[in-house]
This record gives structure tokens, C-alpha cells and sequence, in this order.
């Protein structure tokens, strides 16, 4: 069968108007907050440090569900390979021309769960940017204490922690084992 590419402008998403008449590009994105005992992970880009630090993210591809997205870009950005979805977190669209970026996303949530025994932190090269980068792109992760050691996430990628917080403040602050999710 061949996939169609459905290309999502201001009359696909009428209610989005409000947002910026002059963003002509829409892109679905899937945001990971994984978990791991009481800690978030986040990373940053040594060579790029005006990224900020950053969820694991990145765009849905066409014919792509948000759930499928959403594992695959934790496992590309991490190297992890014990993640387990535990939900659905919720969704937004966000204009990201106070970014610099001529786009809106309209952003996916997952809350994830890390089994095993990770590193405290590491470095991993994501090599299939979906910025169309040619190159890996080298990330240093590392985990941040919930719910007071989070630092400031770049683009507004935060936005969704209360209701990870509300939905799972309890599960995370004991260790959540990977096999009951």
C-alpha cells in the first residue's frame, strides 16, 4: 500500500489561527518525559549549548502514530533500550517563532519508564536527526531529581510536568518497576 503525505496548513487546524498568521509549516512532534525511580531524564548538546536542555523529541513521520514516534525518538536520542510507554500525558500546539523557528508543533506527551540500571549520565550520538542534520548529533544525558531538580527545558518543553507530577508524583518517588507498566 502507499502512504499519502497529508500536508497540514491553517484550514486543516482552523482553531490554531490564533497563533500566527505568518507560520505557514505545522509538524507533529512526540516529547518523552522518561522516568527512572524519581528522576527525569534530560540532555544537552555540548557542541550546540544555546539548544538548552531538552526532553528526548522529534518529529512523527508520515504514517507514523505518536506512540510509535515517541519510542523511537527515546530510543535513538538515549541508546536506551529499556524503555516501556506508560501514557499518554497529553498534547498542545506551541508557536515556535519566539524560538526562531518559522513553525508550530503540535506537541505529543508521553510519560516513559526506564528500566535496568542506567548510567547517573552518558553521551550518545543521535545518528537520524529529524533537523535533516547530516551528521550525528552528539547529546550528554543526564537525570534530573523530581519534582525540584528539573531545569529550565528549552522551548517550552516543560509544559507538561504538572501533569506528569499530578498523574505519577506518588509511583515516582518509589522505584517503578518497568514489568507492571
Amino acid at each position: 500500500m502507499r502512504a499519502t503525505k497529508t500536508l497540514m496548513t491553517w484550514s486543516t487546524f482552523p482553531e490554531w489561527r490564533h497563533i500566527s498568521s505568518s507560520v505557514s509549516t505545522i509538524k507533529r512532534k512526540a516529547l518523552a518525559y522518561i522516568t527512572h525511580n524519581s528522576r527525569l531524564l534530560v540532555f544537552r548538546h555540548p557542541h550546540h549549548p544555546e539548544a538548552g536542555i531538552q526532553v528526548p523529541a522529534g518529529t512523527i513521520r508520515d504514517g507514523e502514530s505518536p506512540e510509535d514516534a515517541v519510542m523511537r525518538e527515546a530510543e535513538e536520542e538515549t541508546g536506551l533500550t529499556t524503555l516501556a510507554l506508560v501514557s499518554f500525558l497529553g498534547e498542545e500546539t506551541r508557536d515556535m517563532q519566539p524560538w526562531g523557528i518559522d513553525q508550530v508543533h503540535h506537541r505529543f506527551f508521553y510519560h516513559l519508564a526506564c528500566g535496568g540500571n542506567p548510567p547517573d549520565t552518558w553521551q550518545h550520538c543521535e545518528s537520524d536527526p529529524s533537523d535533516g542534520t547530516p551528521h550525528p548529533i552528539l547529546l550528554e544525558l543526564f537525570w534530573a531529581d523530581l519534582p525540584d531538580g528539573i531545569p529550565e527545558l528549552s522551548g517550552d518543553q516543560g509544559s507538561m510536568l504538572p501533569a506528569l507530577l499530578r498523574e505519577y508524583g506518588p509511583r515516582l518517588r518509589k522505584k517503578v518497576d518497568i514489568e507492571s507498566v
